[in-house]
């Protein structure tokens, strides 16, 4: 089988029409082919759980694609998109543990369809989004350690959003990810949550829920190190997409049932340019 080139993943992970697209466009090309085979890696491995007719199916595709992720490391994969991730291992010496986290994250879906606690949706959030975030910044490059905190902060944050943004998705697949205990403090019920109830006490819960997302946010910007702000706005591009499908969730009163939020590609463009030139800002004005 042909390895899969970088064209072929650049158009992969834009007709999947993904904000990863818009956030790291504006990166060097080598480092943007690397993050773009990166997500091929990710995003492949989430297909494998959720295009499986089967959980047997998911742990049995979920198993063999843990070998191919031991010969990126340990000798020579087979599948395409593990190759173009050997690739990447190659100029960019990425901790095997992030990639073991990203897939132990995936491979909850299998088991975990309720999350009691907003801790135990916290592990998950690490290890799907989090992991990915460290993943990145290896990619991007970085000196203080402090990155790795503004990574981990800012996994969390836009996983959350991604879950208040895919309520209605997630519950026609019997999966809730809002966490028990939230729930019941504001005694919303899944009865309500499978029937699109849409209420005051369906409001007041998003309106928590949006609040944890955004300190998360708040958090990985108080940690983002000046020593690699300028390294670091591709990442910064992408919260801030992030961050603007939170504020239109908000705008809509919370009301996740009637339309899903998303950004028009000009919108993301605009966020992108932004980052940059308050990034220029920033670098010049610390040299000037």
């Amino acid at each position: 089988m042909p390895i899969i080139g970088n064209t072929d993943i650049l158009r992969f992970v834009r007709a999947a029409n993904t904000n990863f697209y818009y956030a790291f466009l504006f990166l060097p090309r080598e480092k943007r082919e690397a993050i773009f085979a990166a997500y091929a890696f990710s995003r492949r491995t989430d297909d494998l759980v959720d295009d499986a007719v089967s959980p047997e199916e998911a742990r049995t595709s979920l198993a063999a694609w843990r070998r191919e992720l031991d010969a990126c490391y340990n000798g020579t994969p087979a599948d395409p998109v593990a190759l173009g991730l050997q690739r990447v291992l190659r100029r960019f010496p990425i901790r095997r543990t992030h990639f073991d986290l990203l897939v132990d994250g995936v491979e909850m879906d299998l088991t975990m369809r309720r999350y009691e606690t907003f801790d135990e949706l916290y592990q998950y959030c690490y290890r799907v989004a989090s992991a990915v975030g460290l993943i990145c910044i290896e990619i991007f490059g970085y000196r203080s350690p402090e990155a790795e905190d503004y990574a981990i902060n800012l996994g969390i944050a836009v996983q959350l959003t991604n879950i208040l943004r895919d309520i209605s998705e997630d519950a026609a697949k019997d999966r809730i990810y809002l966490p028990t205990e939230d729930m019941e403090r504001f005694h919303y019920t899944e009865t309500d949550l499978f029937n699109g109830v849409y209420n005051q006490r369906f409001t007041d819960l998003m309106q928590f829920e949006c609040n944890r997302a955004r300190a998360y946010y708040e958090k990985a910007r108080r940690l983002l190190p000046e020593a690699d702000r300028n390294r670091l706005c591709a990442a910064e591009i992408m919260g801030g997409i992030y961050a603007r499908l939170l504020e239109q969730i908000e705008r809509s009163n919370y009301n996740v049932f009637e339309k899903r939020a998303q950004l028009s590609s000009l919108s993301k463009i605009i966020i992108a340019v932004r980052a940059l030139l308050a990034n220029r800002v920033n670098v010049v004005g610390r040299h000037a």
